[in-house]
């Protein structure tokens, strides 16, 4: 489901207008954002939980060449199906 089908089907089943729909979703987006960059977990019971994950440094290849590339350390996004969702999916 891409962006604009969301907002869709968000605007029809919580029977508000496509713009309040979309400013609803760039909302939660903004906010999720800001929280996971303070390290902060964003949980939405039913669904799952929006988390940050560290990932250390490594030694890689180039595809290409084969040459040895070093990958810094970073934080990336995750998220954790809540287990109500994965046995509804199961």
């Amino acid at each position: 489901m891409k962006k604009a089908e969301l907002i869709d089907a968000v605007a029809a089943t919580a029977n508000v207008s496509k713009a309040d729909a979309e400013r609803t979703l760039e909302a939660f987006t903004a906010v999720t954002r800001t929280a996971l960059a303070e390290g902060k977990r964003v949980q939405l019971t039913g669904l799952g939980t929006f988390v940050t994950k560290e990932r250390a440094a490594r030694t890689a290849r180039n595809p290409s060449t084969g040459a040895p590339v070093e990958v810094p350390a970073k934080t990336v996004a995750a998220f954790k199906v809540a287990k109500s969702l994965a046995d509804h999916l199961a």
